[in-house]
């Protein structure tokens, strides 16, 4: 069987930011790693379920929504896949980095939040997804190898 794409990068040299993932077509996506893997710390499931959430919502209420294809969890626990169509990563990174700080600021009810409108509506805390947002903001804010960066490959 073909190994798939993601399994061909070298996860111990990963370091939390943003990266182009692959490209198909006009299609990009985007990792959103928060964590440096293999070191043991990854996020528990309500964290990622929370982030989910709130960066799920918010990208998808952003001027660039048409665009905005998925956004979830990776099943390592540590980061998100953000899929877009017809956006650059400049332009990606940018909005990633709105929603965080949206993220952060917010201060309504976790969005999805009822029976009806989540298969796991208690496993949900606010608290939790603006901790991990605040730390990957940091993270990529604070760390000039994404901050000014324009290509976002892995190198």
């Amino acid at each position: 069987m073909k190994r798939i794409t993601s399994f061909t990068v070298d996860h111990d040299t990963i370091v939390p930011g943003f990266y182009v993932s692959r490209i198909d077509g006009n299609v990009i996506t985007f990792d959103l790693r928060t964590r440096t893997p293999n070191k043991g710390d990854y996020m528990d499931n309500l964290t990622m379920h929370s982030v989910e959430h709130m960066m799920a919502t918010l990208l998808r209420n952003s001027a660039q929504s048409e665009q905005v294809i998925y956004f979830g969890p990776m099943g390592c626990q540590t980061g998100f896949y953000l899929l877009m169509r017809d956006t650059s990563p400049a332009d990606a990174f940018a909005l990633t980095c709105l929603c965080l700080a949206d993220a952060v600021a917010y201060a309504g009810e976790m969005p999805g939040n009822t029976r009806k409108e989540c298969g796991n509506y208690q496993n949900l805390d606010m608290a939790a997804a603006k901790q991990e947002c605040a730390r990957y903001l940091d993270a990529l804010i604070c760390n000039e190898k994404f901050s000014e960066r324009k290509d976002f490959s892995y190198e």
